[in-house]
């Protein structure tokens, strides 16, 4: 509703932020369809990269540490493409720097301890090596990427996990639920290492469905007794707010009971970019995007035999997509997923597509 009416207004300039999330794929199409026809101004964000590269003429990159606005022409694919290449000349320029200066901190140690007037010759390289460590390109927070992890699964878990006989949807054309009922190859039974795609429109029942699998509520689903339940949820209500993210962490281990120490949660949370005073902060601080951070650090912990999935890629960062894929194309146990995202549907292993619409 509130992008219908942002669009209907007809403006001189057009914000939008994050407007694909929550859309299906008919509205992402008509919603990219509309901004390339559109005459006037258009500001764009968001985490969609073939979305943005549709109709996208040049790019604003906010530095968070000098607080300046870099401008880029091109479409959104050649300017990710100008920004990498950008990194890794600074990233050589760091290590070609690192090496001469660690070279001449050998040598003015060595001058240091001849006395004399060797001591002034390390003094004043000592003085060059200040300024070539000023020289050294800092990597930018949002231009690093979370390290490859993975989501253990739960160990004793066995045959059927997940078992789907009817669903309860919403009939788009009366706006009433309906029941349908699963027989034959429709019905679901999901096992270990077997992954569900479930796809249709907004408003058919998929969260909801989700939400009833994850709680337990459900009628005509069904999760096999003592099956830990991982579950992501797009508007990130399965974290608590007024928890630390440490905490939530912590709950985490114990969920997973898998004996993580202290030391070990905490190189997790770094892996997923979650430094030590970002452990202190309350989880409704964060950004979309690190709340995000978190539900996967959690999962990671929780070591669940059934992931849920619900929209998992909105708000995350485009260079942790890839890597997000990666790890539960591996994951062991049984997944279920809604995404509107085909290029990152495309990097799992999907073994059930479930549309919704067609029931």
């Amino acid at each position: 509703m509130l992008l219908a009416q942002a669009l209907i207004q007809d403006p001189d300039i057009l914000l939008l932020d994050e407007p694909t999330n929550n859309l299906d794929k008919h509205g992402i199409a008509h919603l990219t369809q509309f901004l390339i026809d559109y005459k006037k101004t258009v500001i764009v964000i968001s985490h969609d990269a073939d979305f943005l590269n549709s109709f996208t003429h040049g790019v604003l990159y906010l530095d968070v540490f000098t607080h300046k606005v870099e401008q880029y022409t091109g479409d959104y694919l050649k300017v990710v493409e100008d920004i990498k290449a950008r990194l890794e000349r600074e990233r050589t320029l760091n290590v070609r720097l690192q090496k001469d200066i660690q070279h001449r901190k050998d040598q003015a140690n060595f001058f240091a301890q001849k006395g004399g007037h060797m001591r002034d010759v390390a003094r004043k390289m000592n003085e060059k090596i200040d300024e070539l460590e000023g020289d050294i390109v800092e990597v930018r927070q949002e231009d690093k990427t979370i390290r490859q992890f993975a989501i253990p699964c739960q160990e004793d878990i066995t045959g059927i996990i997940v078992q789907l006989d009817s669903l309860s949807l919403m009939n788009l054309k009366t706006h009433k639920p309906v029941t349908k009922k699963l027989t034959g190859s429709s019905a679901v039974r999901l096992k270990k290492k077997e992954r569900l795609l479930l796809s249709g429109p907004n408003g058919i029942g998929k969260t909801t469905l989700l939400e009833t699998l994850a709680t337990g509520h459900a009628t005509g689903e069904h999760v096999e007794k003592g099956v830990r339940i991982g579950y992501y949820r797009q508007d990130f209500s399965t974290l608590n707010f007024d928890e630390t993210v440490y905490q939530a962490l912590a709950d985490a281990v114990e969920i997973g009971k898998s004996g993580a120490t202290e030391q070990e949660m905490r190189s997790t949370a770094a892996g997923f970019l979650l430094d030590a005073e970002i452990l202190k902060t309350r989880i409704g601080a964060l950004s979309e995007g690190q709340k995000g951070l978190v539900a996967f650090a959690k999962l990671s912990l929780e070591r669940p035999g059934l992931l849920i999935l619900d929209e998992p890629t909105n708000h995350i960062n485009f260079r942790h997509i890839p890597i997000i894929a990666k790890a539960l194309d591996r994951y062991e146990g049984a997944m279920i997923l809604v995404s509107h995202v085909p290029e990152f549907v495309k990097q799992i292993k999907i073994d059930y597509t479930l549309d919704l619409e067609t029931l």
